[in-house]
């Protein structure tokens, strides 16, 4: 296939990250009006692992106790939450921020979007993280409940329970994550499209859209160059 009919989406996130999963809405948006304008294009999505609470202990701590520490209270948490919930809504997600008991540590769950892109196509895994996070409220630092969420999305829980059991990938997440930092990721969501352009924060699908069109000039350099 021509090059010019490829294009290679990296997208560096976090589970946790509100704006991540409104960012993957917005991008798919953005793919699709692609796919339309040119039917032929051959579009490649990968996932990269950005933690946004690092040193948060394996087990969690409780949303509410996050939240004090982050913000100074929940009631300003809940002030804050006000636009995530509107910029949800123009985009299909129906956050309920309520169901979140626990904050979790996402190390795992990054383990395991690494090990289900190995196997192919991590999108589906990753869309039913954020859902099961952001509009269940499930636990996704737990092994058993990210086994039992893997199985959800068709891959074998017994077999993903036992990666999570092991050390695999946690070198390849740690890796992963000190290159995001190296080529400038600060925040999250954070595109690069092509590994030639970049683009930070839950853009509209328009802006999307013409990086992706400036990544596929020849001219465009490659990120980090220079």
């Amino acid at each position: 296939m021509n090059d010019a009919n490829r294009l290679v989406v990296d997208v560096v996130s976090d589970v946790v990250c509100p704006w991540c999963f409104i960012g993957k809405r917005k991008l798919e948006i953005a793919l699709a009006e692609l796919r339309t304008a040119e039917p032929s294009v051959d579009v490649t999505v990968r996932w990269h692992p950005f933690e946004l609470n690092p040193d948060l202990r394996a087990q969690g701590i409780a949303r509410t106790e996050y939240l004090e520490h982050k913000w100074g209270s929940v009631a300003r948490a809940n002030e804050s939450y006000v636009r995530v919930r509107e910029a949800g809504e123009r985009v299909g997600i129906a956050f309920h921020l309520d169901r979140i008991a626990l904050q979790p540590n996402t190390g795992d769950a990054h383990r395991l979007i690494a090990w289900a892109q190995q196997r192919g196509d991590a999108n589906a895994l990753v869309e039913r993280l954020f859902g099961a996070y952001f509009l269940e409220g499930r636990f996704v630092g737990d092994r058993g409940e990210l086994a039992r969420l893997a199985a959800e999305t068709g891959l074998a829980e017994d077999d993903a329970r036992a990666m999570l059991d092991s050390d695999a990938l946690r070198d390849v997440v740690a890796n992963e994550s000190c290159e995001a930092l190296d080529v400038g990721v600060r925040g999250v969501p954070f595109f690069i499209f092509n590994g030639r352009l970049a683009v930070s924060g839950a853009q509209e699908p328009a802006t999307l859209l013409s990086a992706i069109d400036a990544s596929r000039r020849q001219d465009s350099e490659p990120v980090g160059a220079g």
